[in-house]
């Protein structure tokens, strides 16, 4: 998605970005999400489709090989699942953290599940779905209060805000980076 297309009104003050390590309001959210979009947008946006099939950068398991095509499912599969939890919250359902099936010390198991979701899907439809996962997530931010981000528990002594930052911005910049160093090594880029 286009950055217009993501709801970025607000100019990013890169200074303080840079500075923000763990966001600790809706704002510093919303920026360390886009900005960190944007960023691994423009690393995915130079790699040509038949690269991105290739596993060839460390797996988010011990011991696996993943392509950069299962990088990016992994996203998509991280950024469902804030959606999925909240929309189950939201409806005074149990939530089965971190998903059904799936325990906190198996997500290597899990980021298994989010490549085999997505296997089928072409590189460029999947950029779409984390563009339209990403917009999702944004969407959900604006229409949440600072104190319902940040000042409650959401799940156990987690917020909702840190909850969304731990599965959105953070790992699209370990994406990135890993995406980066790949790059490097290619020398294609």
């Amino acid at each position: 998605m286009k950055n217009q297309e993501l709801g970025v009104n607000k100019t990013i003050d890169t200074t303080i970005q840079n500075k923000m390590a763990i966001p600790k309001d809706k704002d510093e959210l919303h920026c360390a999400i886009v900005d960190n979009y944007q960023k691994l947008t423009t690393e995915l946006s130079t790699i040509p489709i038949d690269l991105a099939a290739l596993k060839e950068l460390e797996g988010h398991a011990k011991n696996t090989v993943i392509s950069i095509h299962d990088v990016v499912a992994y996203l998509v599969g991280w950024g469902q699942l804030v959606l999925k939890w909240h929309d189950k919250k939201n409806k005074g359902l149990e939530v089965d953290f971190p998903e059904t099936g799936f325990k906190w010390n198996e997500l290597g198991q899990l980021a298994q599940k989010f490549y085999k979701d997505h296997e089928n899907d072409d590189f460029k439809t999947l950029q779409t779905k984390l563009g339209n996962t990403t917009h999702e997530i944004l969407r959900l931010i604006e229409h949440k209060t600072n104190r319902e981000l940040y000042e409650l528990a959401w799940y156990n002594n987690w917020t909702l805000g840190r909850m969304i930052q731990l599965n959105t911005s953070s790992p699209f910049k370990n994406a990135k980076d890993r995406i980066r160093k790949w790059k490097k090594l290619k020398q294609h880029f």
